[in-house]
């Protein structure tokens, strides 16, 4: 694997043609989800505590009433609050784990297909906000880093990079190793660490303490149905993506039913240890609209950060 210094090239120019299409339209999706659901709520669900102090400005409705100035209001006579510079420029730092497991999927869409747009709608709203937006992805071969810029079209190119990257060979697929060392110096202080993967059961990363310090992670997992629940249809046949077998499922065994339930919930444990916080965790199945799914989780931001 080549050094970090020389990883932006690891990205493949040629992929990112393929997904122009479906970039095209999420942006659009994305426009249209600003400036009909979002408003202002994307900046008080990503806002941070504690930076500069900029200027003074008058409250606008969803504005954080903690940051109030009432002395400006008092001589006014009509709110103002106090605007930090970090509003003005949020640094995102997108780690995309891709892991085999990701390739399943019980309908039309795989695991895989909606993380990636997932991934590509919080990108995409970074750039229409002239945010700064980097990339990290991870996957079995490997990794590869762009970093955190500015700019619609960079944050456009880093987004269609990331649609286009071909699908981890399943007959040659080991686990996915995240390199956190690098991750915890790749960004500013107060970055917000967006990490899209599945979630395997495993050891909490290594400095996970010390990078919850210096950065803000969130969460985001795509489930299948079939993983919350096993449908009652017999003894199917499933491929599995991690191993590369093909092994019969007896859906209506009792014990199997017994050891998936105990799975989803050692799962859930591990991803809520995490991010303890609900409203730095998200999970969604592949049957939910990820746009839809994006609008709640900022409105629930919104709401907690307001003290709702």
């Amino acid at each position: 694997m080549a050094p970090f210094t020389a990883m932006n090239s690891a990205f493949g120019e040629s992929s990112a043609s393929p997904s122009l299409a479906l970039l095209r339209r999420l942006e659009w999706r994305v426009r249209h989800a600003v400036e009909t659901a979002l408003s202002g709520e994307y900046r008080s669900s990503f806002k941070g505590r504690g930076m500069e102090f900029d200027q003074v400005v008058k409250y606008e409705y969803g504005d954080d009433v903690r940051d109030i100035d009432w002395n400006v209001t008092a001589r006014l006579g009509e709110p103002y609050r106090k605007k930090f510079v970090e509003e003005r420029e949020i640094c995102f730092l997108i780690l995309f784990e891709d892991s085999p497991s990701l390739q399943f999927g019980s309908g039309n869409r795989t695991k895989r297909d909606c993380l990636l747009e997932l991934a590509s709608l919080f990108m995409l709203l970074g750039a229409i906000n002239r945010d700064r937006v980097g990339l990290i992805y991870a996957g079995p071969s490997g990794h590869a880093f762009r970093r955190p810029v500015p700019g619609r079209e960079a944050i456009l190119h880093s987004t269609a990079t990331l649609l286009g990257q071909p699908l981890p060979n399943l007959q040659s697929a080991t686990s996915v190793k995240i390199p956190w060392k690098f991750i915890s110096q790749a960004a500013p202080r107060h970055t917000i660490l967006l990490w899209l993967g599945d979630f395997a059961i495993e050891k909490e990363p290594e400095g996970w303490s010390l990078l919850k310090k210096r950065y803000q992670p969130m969460g985001f997992r795509i489930d299948d149905p079939w993983e919350r629940e096993l449908p009652y249809q017999g003894k199917l046949p499933i491929f599995d993506p991690v191993n590369g077998d093909l092994t019969i499922l007896d859906t209506n065994s009792k014990s199997q039913r017994m050891a998936h339930a105990q799975w989803v919930q050692s799962r859930n444990i591990y991803f809520n240890s995490l991010f303890a916080d609900q409203t730095t965790r998200l999970a969604i199945t592949t049957e939910e609209s990820t746009v839809d799914a994006m609008v709640r989780f900022l409105r629930r931001r919104m709401a907690r950060l307001a003290g709702h």
